[in-house]
């Protein structure tokens, strides 16, 4: 008996418990309410007609949906104490307006500083220019000279060519002179050695005179003509050389026709 009434002492003091439980929650969801109804009213409610088009109904049997479990109630969220209004800060006392100070007038630019400044600028682009000019002066004056001194010495290497090829044509002409003169002496000798030939010496013949004689011929070597250029003064003996001399025609023909002469000076002695 003792058990039981214990039991049902127990089970009573839970139920109490329980409902003191529920009206506390009740009361905080109550106090929760109405603070958040006070603080932010009910906006305007707009009603909005919703047409929707007509559904054919079809018969169609829904499978009975499962019913979601019942949860238990949630705690209701204890609400953060609102938070205490910011002291505003304090406002800055506004300092005293400061004097502006004057500006000043700008300063004037230096006119003679700059005039000095220009001046010399002017100067400088003078002397460059002078300069350059000089130097310019002087690199025609020296290509000048280099072209003079190659102007002369091409000149005198064109004389001292000229001057060789003189030389050489005189030396070549002495001697072509030599061996033509030593080929006419040959020649005058092989016709006076034939004319010497037919020679009568006078028997009164006395000492060594010369006689001279002009001799014409053809270039057969036939005398057409003789004439007494110089006496030897032995009038024989200048009779006995022009007999000589006719009767030696034709003369002997030089070697080259080039070295022929029409005309001859035949000189004559008795003793050579």
């Amino acid at each position: 008996m003792r058990l039981q009434r214990a039991d049902s002492g127990r089970s009573a003091g839970k139920w109490i418990a329980a409902i003191l439980a529920i009206a506390v929650n009740l009361g905080f969801v109550l106090f929760l309410i109405f603070h958040v109804s006070w603080r932010n009213p009910l906006p305007e409610t707009v009603a909005v007609e919703v047409y929707a088009p007509p559904v054919e109904k079809t018969e169609q049997v829904k499978p009975p949906q499962p019913q979601p479990p019942v949860e238990a109630p949630k705690p209701a969220p204890v609400p953060e104490p609102p938070e205490p209004p910011k002291a505003e800060p304090p406002k800055p006392v506004p300092e005293a307006p400061k004097p502006v100070p004057k500006a000043e007038p700008p300063a004037k630019p230096d006119i003679a500083l700059k005039e000095k400044q220009a001046q010399a600028e002017r100067e400088r682009k003078e002397r460059e220019k002078q300069e350059a000019q000089k130097r310019e002066a002087e690199r025609k004056q020296q290509e000048k000279r280099l072209a003079e001194a190659r102007e002369r010495q091409a000149l005198e290497a064109a004389a001292l060519k000229a001057q060789a090829e003189r030389e050489q044509r005189a030396q070549q002409q002495i001697a072509l002179n030599a061996a033509r003169a030593k080929a006419d002496a040959d020649y005058i000798r092989r016709v006076q050695a034939k004319i010497r030939g037919n020679v009568v010496l006078p028997p009164d013949m006395a000492g060594n005179p010369e006689a001279v004689f002009d001799v014409v011929q053809l270039p057969t070597g036939e005398i057409i003509d003789v004439q007494l250029g110089k006496s030897s003064g032995v009038r024989a003996y200048d009779e006995a050389v022009q007999r000589a001399i006719l009767k030696s025609s034709p003369l002997p023909r030089p070697d080259t026709p080039e070295m022929f002469r029409r005309n001859l000076t035949l000189k004559f002695r008795p003793l050579d």
